[in-house]
């Protein structure tokens, strides 16, 4: 069905091309300059991409500037830009929280996470599950609900969001867009590897900060600035309201950070605890992060770029969240409306056009280059976190799910897996579109953290148990994982299956749901994990402390050989031949050499990839004293400056 759409739309585009000169030779440069960009990258980096280590961890080579942009870009995607600014404009500054509490995480990945992965020398977070734990089940379960969370959370939330803002700016057909830029996206990921997604995500960053930042000035310029944002949004009501209602009306406590923890729309212990919960898995055990960090030349560069990217993150409260309420201040009927007939008429939902506030700033604020500009921004945003997903969940199939179904396939199959895997992936997506397109909401970002919160914290419990506590075993982590997982998938078929109410309705749904809010229930979930892989770890053998080497904070500075436990299945120690073993021939085809030459398949040998050896120089923990020095100095300067700010907004 979407790929008949596609082509209907193909059709209709080109019959009417006459009739799009104008808009395109008005805004369509940012596109070109998108879709240029994009093939530069693709031709232009070439680092080491014709090996496992080279395409998946850009060759282990890359400096600080690069990763910190990179983990910024991969993390704001056409979705966040959308969703906060939606939230922001339905509640206020305290969905800024959220990017403000990346910083501290972004630290803990930095000074405890990576350390630890290098000293164990692993490429995925599923094979760090593997060495530490042994067996096969924990390390399957990860991959499989690693691939699941990002094909039905940030691929088709990206996409939705992105085909929005594209369909109210420039009034383009929903599958044409968003097939064009997955289309583009995938090319170039397929092309160059981890080191083209890196080095295309620090442009991208400078093209994200720099079209928000000018609609952000814009935009206060429009109010008088802080104190007219303030008065302005406290008066932003809708003209047709719902009788004997006030939710209408914005929220008395939408300037403060820290809301009440029984009535607040985002309490303050769930924003501070619960909210860190789902932060961890996100910034330190999910591979599309921590694959950047890992990609580094050194444990100093990893930390510089937890650094830059905590910086980053202090600014979309600025540039997304308040422009999304100067959004509703600006537009209350439209970005406002509460009544479900007149928002069903706007934005095509019936529970609020939130979500439109973003594109609509865009649409009524800026002149038609600087239009074009924000176009190219949100293309930036989109493609950036398609890239990254994409790249990041090839490297999980194709390491840990693919060659444990091969384990004797050549470094050139999984090669090609890991690239078709990508375009399997866009398939995906074009048919998760209308899907999407049906499922329209006003709380998208809601709903991205309400799904994390049901599936994340038993992730990050294991994590943390298996990284501080040396005496949790395999049986612990596998039914504490279980365990999660089961009350998790029951709270959220409860929360899809009683529908919030609407303004002005009485809210009939269980306790559970209209008491608890998401954030206190990541941190219970995440108790519960916890108190089952101690009490199962306590009833079972321990695992013998030579096969914990280097495995666990405690012990990464270990000079001691590790024994790797029995049926445990490593894809980092198993895939090490360079491609030219593979290519003594050279195909007849013309075709099958360019499709190899674009994989990265064929042309001069950069050098074989030598397994990494314990001990080696791959995963030192080495640094430089003064590199040392200025990392720490920068970090503490980072947490002290994101005190200040939740300090001053409390």
């Amino acid at each position: 069905m979407a790929a008949d759409a596609y082509l209907m739309s193909l059709r209709r585009f080109i019959a009417r091309q006459g009739t799009m000169a104008e808009l395109w030779s008005a805004q369509g440069t940012n596109f070109k300059g998108e879709l240029q960009e994009a093939f530069a990258n693709m031709s232009s980096v070439q680092a080491n991409r014709r090996t496992i280590g080279g395409y998946f961890l850009a060759g282990r080579s890359m400096t600080w500037w690069p990763i910190g942009a990179s983990l910024m870009s991969s993390n704001v995607g056409s979705g966040l830009f959308i969703g906060l600014a939606g939230t922001g404009a339905a509640g206020g500054i305290a969905v800024g929280g959220f990017e403000w509490n990346a910083a501290w995480v972004l630290v803990a990945l930095g000074w405890i996470f990576i350390p630890v992965y290098i000293s164990a020398g692993v490429l995925t977070m599923p094979e760090y599950l593997a060495k530490r734990f042994g067996g096969k089940r924990i390390r399957m379960y990860m991959s499989v609900l690693s691939l699941i969370l990002y094909v039905f959370t940030k691929i088709s939330t990206d996409i939705f969001s992105g085909a929005l803002f594209i369909q109210v700016s420039l009034g383009w057909d929903l599958y044409l867009s968003t097939g064009t830029l997955l289309l583009v996206t995938a090319t170039y990921t397929v092309a160059g590897g981890l080191a083209a997604v890196i080095y295309t995500d620090a442009l991208q960053t400078l093209i994200m900060v720099g079209g928000a930042l000018a609609l952000m000035f814009i935009a206060f310029s429009k109010v008088g600035w802080y104190e007219g944002l303030v008065n302005h949004y406290m008066s932003a009501i809708p003209s047709v309201t719902v009788t004997n209602a006030t939710c209408h009306l914005p929220r008395n406590d939408a300037f403060r950070m820290f809301r009440d923890p029984m009535s607040g729309d985002l309490p303050w212990p769930g924003l501070v605890f619960g909210l860190t919960v789902l932060a961890t898995w996100v910034w330190c055990t999910d591979q599309v992060i921590v694959q950047r960090s890992l990609s580094a030349k050194s444990l100093s560069h990893a930390k510089g770029g937890s650094v830059l990217g905590g910086y980053l993150k202090l600014l979309p409260m600025f540039f997304i969240v308040m422009p999304g309420m100067i959004s509703r201040a600006l537009f209350p009927d439209e970005v406002g409306c509460v009544d479900p007939v007149v928002c069903q008429r706007i934005c095509g939902a019936s529970v609020g056009c939130s979500n439109i506030a973003y594109p609509k700033l865009v649409i009524e604020l800026m002149p038609v280059g600087l239009r074009g500009l924000m176009l190219a921004v949100m293309l930036a945003a989109l493609m950036s976190s398609l890239t990254s997903i994409f790249n990041s969940s090839s490297t999980l199939f194709t390491l840990d799910l693919y060659h444990r179904a091969r384990p004797k396939a050549s470094e050139r199959e999984l090669m090609i897996v890991g690239r078709v895997f990508i375009l399997v992936l866009v398939c995906i997506s074009l048919l998760w579109i209308p899907v999407i397109q049906t499922a329209n909401s006003g709380q998208l970002f809601d709903y991205i953290q309400s799904v994390t919160s049901f599936l994340a914290p038993p992730i990050t419990a294991v994590f943390l148990m298996a990284i501080f506590w040396t005496r949790a075993n395999e049986q612990g982590a596998f039914w504490g994982l279980m365990t999660g997982l089961v009350v998790g998938l029951l709270r959220m078929i409860l929360e899809f299956s009683y529908i919030p109410p609407s303004c002005g309705q009485p809210d009939r749904r269980p306790a559970v749901l209209a008491n608890v809010h998401y954030l206190y229930f990541a941190l219970i979930l995440m108790a519960l994990t916890c108190l089952i892989i101690v009490a199962v770890s306590l009833a079972t053998p321990p695992i013998p402390k030579e096969h914990l080497y280097r495995l666990t904070w405690w012990s990464r500075y270990s000079q001691e050989h590790r024994i790797d436990l029995a049926g445990t299945w490593i894809a980092s120690d198993s895939v090490n031949s360079d491609i030219n073993s593979h290519f003594d021939h050279s195909p007849d085809s013309w075709l099958w050499r360019a499709v190899l030459r674009l994989c990265g398949l064929t042309g001069p040998s950069s050098g074989s990839t030598p397994p990494v050896a314990e001990n080696s120089e791959l995963n030192s923990l080495q640094e430089e004293p003064l590199w040392r020095r200025v990392c720490n100095v920068n970090a503490l300067l980072l947490l002290a400056v994101n005190v200040f700010l939740w300090g001053y907004f409390a």
